[in-house]
């Protein structure tokens, strides 16, 4: 009898080897309160960015902060006194450590969708996905590399349903 009970317990969560490898473990921490941005969206960006590397990703950790939060982390770790939108941190060093942690700006994602005319939760995303191309080794320095990093972020922005190009034209 004992074994029927085994075999429903596994049927429900699924196969024991699954054919597709799973996403890796997210932890999500909302610590501001500018932005309105529901978990699910975070994690379905996650997942077309993770998807566009074509490497397994380890676990991540993001986390939406206020100003004054990330311009502490950004002086403390930059040596920069002023907040920013985005900033990533690889943690590569051990075996099922960390693959890094992105810490996104509410309040910044705020001010620059109102200035350019577009919602800030989709600001919001576009900085955590910027962040984990940053994790993936993905590059905004130099126009090449920007152009690259740009057409990944619209892919996964695109995967995440937002359809509309939040880059300023320059970009």
């Amino acid at each position: 009898m004992s074994g029927g009970l085994a075999r429903r317990r596994r049927a429900r969560r699924g196969p024991l080897h699954p054919s597709s490898p799973s996403p890796p473990p997210l932890a999500l921490a909302d610590r501001q309160r500018a932005v309105k941005l529901p978990a699910v969206r975070i994690r379905r960006a996650v997942a077309a960015a993770l998807a566009l590397s074509g490497r397994r990703a380890g676990p991540l950790s993001i986390a939406l902060v206020d100003d004054r939060t990330i311009q502490r982390l950004h002086r403390d770790h930059l040596d920069d006194d002023t907040p920013t939108d985005v900033l990533s941190f690889p943690l590569r060093s051990e075996r099922g450590g960390l693959f890094g942690e992105v810490v996104a700006s509410g309040e910044t994602a705020r001010r620059e969708a109102r200035a350019r005319g577009h919602d800030p939760a989709d600001e919001l995303l576009l900085y955590v996905v910027h962040g984990v191309l940053h994790l993936l080794g993905f590059d905004d320095h130099g126009a090449v590399a920007r152009k690259k990093m740009r057409a990944a972020e619209r892919a996964a922005l695109r995967a995440a349903g937002i359809r509309r190009d939040l880059f300023p034209s320059r970009s």
